[in-house]
């Protein structure tokens, strides 16, 4: 498994960022919302909206791979509401009585897209392309804490190529990272959600649509330990709102 000197040093720190993150207090008229990295561009934007609605609101916005925000809350971290990339973190969330579990609702959906340098020459059609000696570095989330890593380990070993691309693995912390990696040419090939590839299009393209295992849905929950849950509660249904669905469909999200 090939690793860069990026992340050698995020190695080095991954624990220390999961029980040692710093998260500004919440105070009176802020709401933290924790959510997955994939979600930023289209959080940045339903903030920005909500608070024009809300100016006595401040929506403060927390984003990492979401099995790591889920353990920040566990930790005490504080957050109002989460925002997950799969339904796997949440479910942690659920079993671990951070999330009220009456309040989850799939608000998103998006879709995997194999992505490659915008200069790339390799003729990648399939997954199986991705077993060629040429192709020497595949950057994904890693299984183990990256919703995105998990949908592209499902496909590759429903494709039966699990096994070989593993090898030529390079873990990114999350999807935005891998996207990066992609952009950058340290890798020659990477799995993110389209709605990302859509942000680089001048250095990166998609070689491949890929079929999911698992419906790719993003469900979201207002926390157990929220100050102001009614506030949370009217900002969930905001991003649920047609104003707020209408924000997620220009950044790249399909309807749940």
């Amino acid at each position: 498994m090939y690793f860069s000197r990026l992340q050698f040093a995020s190695i080095r720190v991954a624990g220390a960022l999961v029980l040692a993150v710093v998260l500004p207090s919440a105070h009176a008229g802020e709401l933290v919302v924790s959510a997955a990295s994939s979600l930023t561009n289209g959080f940045k934007s339903l903030a920005t909206a909500y608070e024009a609605r809300h100016p006595e609101t401040k929506i403060i916005l927390n984003f990492g791979a979401a099995d790591v925000l889920v353990q920040q809350v566990i930790q005490g971290a504080p957050a109002d509401v989460i925002a997950s990339a799969d339904q796997v973190a949440m479910d942690k969330a659920v079993t671990e009585k951070v999330v009220q579990p009456n309040t989850r609702q799939d608000f998103a959906a998006n879709q995997m897209v194999l992505i490659v340098p915008i200069d790339s020459k390799l003729p990648i059609v399939s997954l199986s392309d991705l077993v060629d000696a040429s192709v020497k570095r595949v950057a994904y989330g890693n299984p183990a804490s990256v919703p995105l890593g998990r949908y592209a380990k499902a496909a590759l070993e429903a494709a039966g190529q699990w096994d070989a691309v593993s090898k030529k693995a390079v873990f990114a912390q999350n999807v935005r990272q891998t996207l990066d990696y992609v952009a950058r040419g340290e890798v020659d090939a990477g799995f993110v959600f389209a709605s990302d590839a859509a942000l680089m299009p001048d250095k990166v393209r998609i070689a491949l649509r890929v079929a999911s295992q698992t419906p790719i849905t993003f469900p979201l929950a207002i926390t157990t330990s929220s100050k102001q849950p009614a506030e949370a509660a009217r900002f969930t249904a905001y991003v649920l709102s047609p104003e707020g669905q209408v924000i997620l469909a220009k950044n790249g999200f399909l309807k749940p």
